[in-house]
């Protein structure tokens, strides 16, 4: 009995060693649940494969465990030290530029970094990429734009704005925004002038010793220009600027972007430039007509005078109202002078000769109606001499002298002033060759003006 009780005792204890060793073989051969739930099926070019799965909930803890008592309507170190905020802007486009409501339109990617330390985690993720529905639940700086007459923030298809999360606390939030802000253009030079359009930002509520803005490493950025509507500027350049505003709610920073843009002169030299420049040629045509022919040079002059006063209007539509004299209009009023002083050469001619010639005619008549009539005795009967014919001067210097004027003055105009009468140092001026001075005198004129004014304002 005794020993039948020790062969089952034995053969119990190999069942069982048997049975722990099939199921040590099964557990190696076959992988564990908990592998199983690390893995998904993940259909790869249509195999199906192995991946690790990503958990969501991690990154939902984390978000609300930071904002478990996060008071976003307090900014970060309040009542310890000022709240440092970087600031870049990358341009994306400039333009158009508007002179008439002095301002202009820019596009940007404005970004602001700073840190709160309330927003510090730990985590294997160094940074959270979020939306913009995480904008709403921390503080944002209350930045504003001092010079936007009008802003704009893109929210097709969701809201262009974004923010990350670094686990020491650091804060990056960008939006992209197109701005109407002023820019407030001298003229003095137009169409030649430069200007240097402002972006102004600053904090709206908070002043120096709260916020402090600076600039970061590559504070501003540009785009493409190809696809920039300036239409009539060029880029030039830019610079950043900080400076300190002082007003009655405190100091505040201000930052500040200059736009350099000057002006390209295609446009104007081809609607005002060159069209003045043909009027005022135009006009010295009736220096070369016929004095008599009256109809023909009083029909040119005064359509060069109306054409140039219809250039002039139209040169200040593209203008605003300022109450200073442009380089524009300097050249147009001189083209306008020179147009006007053509019809009034050809009026002052007109007026002189026909007057002369009318006067000379009725003392040629009287001439010889005295010269016809001789009285023989007296009581004899008047006998017509009609064979006396009186002596007439050269037709060119047949003119009398000038109202009022003498051999003395500086004008004269009658035969005597060539004989010995006359004085040294003194000209003579002939009515009848005033065109042929005008052919020389107005274009020699007009060629000095253009001198000067291309060099002064292009040079000087």
């Amino acid at each position: 009995m005794k020993r039948l009780f020790v062969t089952s005792v034995r053969d119990g204890a190999m069942n069982l060693w048997l049975l722990f060793a099939l199921l040590g073989l099964c557990a190696a051969i076959s992988p564990s649940k908990q592998d199983d739930e690390d893995y998904e099926d993940v259909p790869i070019n249509k195999t199906w494969v192995l991946s690790p799965k990503v958990y969501e909930s991690d990154v939902t803890l984390i978000l609300n465990k930071l904002l478990l008592g996060y008071d976003n309507k307090l900014r970060p170190d309040i009542g310890v030290r000022p709240t440092v905020i970087e600031t870049a802007v990358y341009v994306n486009s400039i333009g158009p530029v508007d002179p008439i409501n002095m301002e202009y339109t820019i596009d940007i990617f404005f970004a602001q970094t700073w840190y709160d330390s309330r927003l510090k985690f730990n985590s294997t993720m160094k940074v959270l990429m979020l939306n913009s529905n995480m904008v709403g639940k921390i503080w944002i700086p209350d930045t504003f734009f001092r010079n936007s007459r009008k802003s704009d923030a893109h929210w097709i298809t969701t809201p262009n704005r974004l923010l990350r999360l670094w686990t020491n606390g650091r804060v990056m939030y960008t939006l992209r925004l197109t701005i109407n802000a002023e820019c407030y253009l001298k003229l003095h030079n137009f169409p030649m002038d430069e200007h240097s359009c402002p972006l102004e930002f600053s904090s709206y509520g908070y002043p120096k010793n709260e916020i402090l803005y600076r600039w970061q490493r590559r504070a501003v950025e540009v785009a493409d220009q190809r696809y920039w509507r300036l239409y009539q500027f060029a880029f030039v350049g830019m610079r950043n600027t900080t400076d300190v505003a002082h007003t009655q709610s405190g100091e505040y920073v201000i930052m500040t972007i200059f736009f350099d843009l000057s002006r390209r002169m295609g446009y104007f030299t081809i609607q005002t430039y060159i069209p003045c420049s043909m009027i005022v040629v135009l006009s010295w045509v009736s220096f070369w007509i016929n004095k008599d022919a009256v109809p023909a040079r009083t029909s040119l002059g005064i359509t060069t005078v109306l054409t140039m006063t219809t250039l002039s209007t139209i040169s200040r539509k593209s203008l605003p109202k300022v109450s200073y004299v442009t380089a524009m209009d300097l050249f147009v009023s001189v083209c306008f002078i020179f147009t006007f002083a053509a019809l009034m050469e050809y009026g002052t001619l007109h007026y002189f000769t026909s007057n002369r010639q009318s006067k000379k005619s009725k003392a040629n008549n009287n001439a010889q109606k005295s010269s016809s009539m001789v009285n023989i005795r007296p009581g004899t009967s008047l006998l017509q001499m009609n064979n006396i014919v009186p002596y007439h001067e050269e037709a060119d210097y047949a003119y009398e002298c000038l109202d009022g004027k003498d051999c003395a003055s500086f004008f004269c105009c009658f035969d005597d002033c060539r004989s010995g009468a006359w004085r040294e140092n003194r000209m003579h001026v002939r009515v009848s060759k005033i065109d042929s001075y005008s052919r020389i005198f107005f274009p020699t004129a007009f060629g000095l003006f253009n001198l000067v004014y291309w060099i002064g304002y292009l040079y000087l």
